[in-house]
């Protein structure tokens, strides 16, 4: 795995105990390694300290709690380890700009003029696309009952009959002059249900549209139903690089929601994971008689 066991163990951690008391001294026994290599290779590989992972988390989730229950702040704010509901509105007013009372009451009366719409239509998302080789089997939407952080996250998901052999992609395409002769790695946080096989992809194309550089996780693909959980692709970006792509690839049924995706640039000490690279490949060729 290209991506950090370390980092990928330490998030399952928390998604499992959010409602549970979390104490930092307690992850090297849980996760198998030292404090200080957790705490460095956490924020480097997401952009968050664990403690801020853990507070976005949990306000995000107590977000999802107060637009499907009629739970009391109080009970809401103490279920998340709060010490009081006015420490828990501070907190929550700092990340959705609204207290929690009125954010209730505002997201529920959105969810209600949205219920209202077709829900057999894609929602046109800005900045993406659906394609791949039976778009129209699969639908790309906007959830606001499922997120990672904020209030909302993209949603890829099969709606009939479909097999291992269709697929489809929600994606987008930028220029490539920003990130010319660099390394960089493109982040995100990825939810499944029920998938036969899934996972993020990018890929850098030249002047003459030949795909230079690629990766699409298939050598470690998420199947099945898991948690949100952060994953990572680094791919060098050529002086020849005209376009890069991005996205979700779902093959097959199931549903996959993503969200925090997040471009940076990374040194050459961070190992690629182009598939395209030449020491993917054997040295020499072999079985040249089909013998074997």
């Amino acid at each position: 795995m290209y991506y950090s066991e370390v980092t990928q163990r330490v998030i399952a951690f928390i998604e499992s105990n959010l409602t549970e008391e979390i104490q930092l001294d307690s992850f090297p026994s849980v996760i198998g390694y030292s404090k200080y290599h957790l705490l460095r290779i956490f924020k480097q590989e997401t952009g968050k300290s664990i403690g801020e992972y853990i507070r976005e988390r949990r306000l995000a989730t107590a977000a999802i709690l107060l637009l499907q229950s009629n739970e009391s702040l109080l009970t809401i704010a103490f279920l998340f380890h709060f010490q009081s509901q006015e420490a828990f509105t501070r907190a929550f007013k700092e990340i959705y700009s609204l207290p929690p009372g009125k954010y209730r009451k505002l997201m529920q009366a959105v969810r209600m003029m949205e219920e209202e719409k077709e829900m057999n239509e894609s929602q046109e998302i800005k900045g993406w696309s659906l394609s791949g080789s039976n778009p129209e089997l699969y639908e790309v939407t906007v959830d606001s009952n499922v997120f990672h952080t904020g209030t909302k996250s993209g949603m890829l998901y099969s709606k009939g009959e479909v097999n291992a052999q269709h697929f489809a992609t929600m994606m987008q395409g930028f220029q490539a002059h920003d990130y010319k002769g660099k390394r960089i790695k493109l982040s995100c946080f990825l939810k499944t249900e029920n998938v036969f096989k899934c996972g993020a992809w990018l890929r850098i194309d030249n002047g003459m549209g030949d795909t230079i550089q690629f990766d699409n996780m298939d050598n470690r693909s998420i199947q099945g139903t898991s948690d949100w959980n952060h994953y990572s692709i680094v791919l060098d970006v050529p002086e020849d690089s005209s376009s890069i792509y991005f996205g979700v690839l779902l093959i097959g049924q199931g549903k996959v929601w993503a969200d925090g995706f997040r471009f940076e640039e990374v040194t050459k000490k961070v190992p690629t994971t182009n598939m395209l690279d030449i020491e993917h490949l054997p040295e020499h060729p072999s079985n040249l008689d089909f013998s074997e």
